[in-house]
């Protein structure tokens, strides 16, 4: 009998054991993951504000205002500043037209004018790619390149703060009549002026430890500072070059008229050579006022400007090519055949026979130096 009620003790006690050990094990985990939950919960708020949900998407979204400025003289802009400064983005002022956004002039409460582009929404495929441009822009530092000041972000909106330029594009001072662009101003020194400044920004561009292919070089992307230098802009279509494949960039892109001719025959990506052509065509725009775009007809057949200014080279015909807006005395002919010389170089049919910057710059250094000494 002893036993008996010995043996039933012993497993009461033995149950009590197990259910206790049991309650006790459910209890931990429950306290570890109640413990644990906030600070998931917490990255996860984290994550939502400071990424963007679908990096894939062409429209990337942001949930918080964010900015951030690369030069260092510039207080805090926030887009609010941004919105008074442009009065709302108004139309009146719009002083340009970009790749993939307007510009507009701002005046910011701190008295600085600044130039800023709000990006369309298929500006970038998404916000790391914008945010990688970003740096990519903040570093560039040149005389002859528009300076990047920062950006701001918020929703979907993405603006661009560049240095504001004040007298405009090189787009401007050739073909706008109105009165204030006295397009008298362009003297040919000033235009070979314009031209080699052009030249030494995309030679510092393509210089770069990793070189950036600007990828639409024309007279719309070029502004002109008081004093008529050249600061090459809008690097909405500009890209990295990998180091390691150096002679590659992203996909082709670009304006028509300003396009090598191996973009159209299937070139799988913009190349540094892509740039010397793009240079070239603007150096013929800028010596004869006319359009890369529009058809010119001679000896009834119409042809645009590259092959018409080439086949005026090869005839001779250099002198006939100038804009007649230029007074005639101010040109000398050697002068004048080397600059159309360069152009034609660098608008070589085959990229591999086109010269690299560099040599561009020699060469419209030495036309320069011999203006100077005639």
């Amino acid at each position: 009998m002893v036993n008996q009620i010995l043996q039933s003790v012993l497993a009461a006690i033995a149950s009590f054991a197990v259910i206790t050990l049991i309650f006790s094990f459910v209890y931990l985990i429950c306290r570890t993951t109640r413990k644990h939950r906030p600070d998931i919960e917490s990255r996860n708020r984290t994550r939502a504000v400071r990424t963007v949900p679908d990096m894939a998407t062409s429209t990337s979204f942001v949930s918080v205002a964010e900015s951030q400025l690369f030069d260092p003289t510039l207080t805090q802009i926030d887009m609010s500043d941004l919105v008074k400064g442009t009065r709302n983005f108004s139309p009146d002022l719009i002083v340009g037209d970009g790749s993939f956004g307007l510009v507009y002039k701002a005046n910011l409460p701190t008295g600085v004018t600044v130039a800023v582009k709000k990006l369309g929404a298929d500006a970038f495929q998404g916000y790391r790619e914008f945010l990688a441009e970003m740096e990519t822009l903040g570093k560039i530092r040149h005389e002859n390149i528009v300076q990047f000041f920062g950006y701001c972000a918020t929703g979907t909106d993405r603006i661009l703060i560049y240095e504001f330029i004040e007298k405009g594009s090189l787009d401007q001072w050739l073909f706008d009549t109105s009165p204030e662009n006295d397009t008298s101003s362009l003297s040919w020194k000033t235009r070979v002026k314009i031209i080699r400044g052009v030249a030494k920004g995309l030679q510092f561009m393509h210089n770069l430890e990793t070189p950036i292919i600007h990828r639409d070089i024309k007279a719309s992307n070029v502004l002109l500072d008081s004093n008529f230098e050249a600061h090459v802009a809008d690097f909405g279509l500009a890209r990295r070059v990998d180091g390691a494949h150096s002679h590659v960039s992203t996909q082709v892109a670009g304006t028509m008229g300003y396009m090598p001719p191996e973009y159209f025959y299937g070139a799988p990506s913009a190349t540094v050579m892509g740039d010397v052509y793009s240079f070239g065509t603007l150096m013929f725009e800028v010596a004869t006022c006319k359009r890369p775009n529009l058809p010119i007809k001679e000896d009834e057949k119409e042809m645009r400007l590259v092959e018409w200014a080439t086949r005026m080279v090869s005839q001779n015909r250099e002198m006939e090519m100038v804009d007649v807006g230029i007074p005639r005395e101010e040109l000398k002919d050697a002068e004048v055949v080397e600059f159309f010389k360069i152009a034609t170089f660098c608008t070589t049919e085959s990229h591999k026979l086109r010269p690299n910057m560099n040599e561009v710059v020699e060469l419209l250094d030495r036309l320069q130096d011999e203006a100077t000494n005639q």
